[in-house]
Parts: C-alpha cells; sequence; structure tokens
C-alpha cells in the first residue's frame, strides 16, 4: 500500500509539477488530482420530473438527431446551445416533459462514456502501481549484484538498461494523465451546460 500511495503521489507530481495540496493519495486507482466522482445525478442538473415512456411522435426523429449531436464531445458547447435552440424553434409546442427526456437521453450517453473513462483511469494506475513495482524491484537487483565480491557487471548493464526504459514509460504516461485525468470534469461541466441550455427552452 505504501508503494501505491507513493506512486499516486508520484503521477500527480509529474502531473502538476509538485502542486499536490488538493490531492487525496488515500485510493490508490486514482491518480488524479481531481475529485473522484464515480456517478453523477440526473436530478441535481435537471430538477423537474422526467416521465417515462418514448418521446412523441412529432419530435422523435429531430430530438434523435440532437440528442447524438449533443452526447458527441466535438460539438462544442456554443453550437449545442444554438442546436438546442433550432430544435425548439422547430417545435413550438415542446414541453418541459420533452426536453427532459431529450435531456436524460444526452445524460446517459455522457455518463456512460465519463464511466468508461473514468474505468480507464482505474486500470491505468493499476498498471502504473505494477510498473513502479518493477522497476524497484530492478534497482533492489542492481544494489545486490553491486554489493558481491565480483559484480557481474553485464548483468547489470542489462538491468540498468531494463531500468531506464520501464522510468521512460512511467514518465511519459504518468504525462499523459494530464488530459485523461481533465476528462471526466470536462464531461461534468458539459452536460450541465447542456441541462441549462435545455431549460432555457422550458415553456414559462
Amino acid at each position: 500500500m505504501q508503494i501505491a500511495r507513493a506512486l499516486t503521489a508520484t503521477l500527480t507530481a509529474l502531473i502538476l509539477g509538485g502542486t499536490m495540496q488538493a490531492a487525496d493519495f488515500s485510493d490508490p486507482t486514482w491518480p488524479c488530482i481531481q475529485r473522484k466522482v464515480g456517478e453523477l445525478s440526473l436530478g441535481l442538473m435537471w430538477p423537474h420530473p422526467v416521465p417515462e415512456g418514448p418521446l412523441p411522435d412529432a419530435i422523435a426523429e429531430d430530438a434523435t438527431t440532437l440528442i447524438t449531436a449533443l452526447s458527441l464531445r466535438r460539438v462544442g458547447i456554443d453550437e449545442a446551445r444554438v442546436r438546442i435552440a433550432a430544435f425548439a424553434d422547430a417545435h413550438p409546442d415542446l414541453t418541459q416533459d420533452d426536453l427532459g427526456k431529450v435531456f436524460r437521453a444526452v445524460f446517459d450517453r455522457v455518463q456512460r462514456d465519463r464511466s468508461a473513462i473514468i474505468s480507464g483511469i482505474e486500470r491505468y494506475s493499476l498498471k502504473q502501481i505494477a510498473l513502479s513495482e518493477a522497476i524497484e524491484d530492478t534497482r533492489v537487483r542492481m544494489d545486490t549484484l553491486m554489493k558481491a565480491d565480483a559484480p557481474d557487471f553485464d548483468q547489470v548493464d542489462e538491468l540498468e538498461e531494463k531500468l531506464d526504459w520501464d522510468e521512460r514509460i512511467f514518465r511519459d504516461r504518468a504525462q499523459s494523465l494530464t488530459y485523461v485525468c481533465e476528462t471526466p470534469v470536462l464531461l461534468e461541466q458539459r452536460i450541465y451546460a447542456i441541462g441549462q441550455a435545455l431549460m432555457a427552452q422550458i415553456p414559462q
């Protein structure tokens, strides 16, 4: 566990250049400085009841197109707002329930994407823990060889080459977490902004 916690601290230090005041290293599977929020709450982002059932036939096709677009990260929030406004203009009889169903569909898709990313980060962290333990083991073996009366320098050279390679992989992987660790938060912010844009279209 000490190795795992040290690894998490090292990963965060590499990512943030040593700024770790807000980090929580109690979970070795979560190497990010950002707080881990596993599941988002639909009710916190859409404070209205959302009835079960399909969308009305009159809007189903356009709503499905909108839901698909809003679920894509490459569609920026500004463009999402434009698409939502155009959808509302095309269907002036939209109700709160209709818009709630659209939001729930988008929420579910983004939630699945976000959960997959979080699971990937956790798997990634466990691989890094295993690699850090292998690096530590290589160092111990090198120290043992060098303390021998007649060191096997050929083996030491092999271990040194392996150590250099593993440390390079470790650093590269840690640095790549900068973007990945931000993604769950960005998705949370995105779905909230989409909810706000949809709620703005609720008839008064």
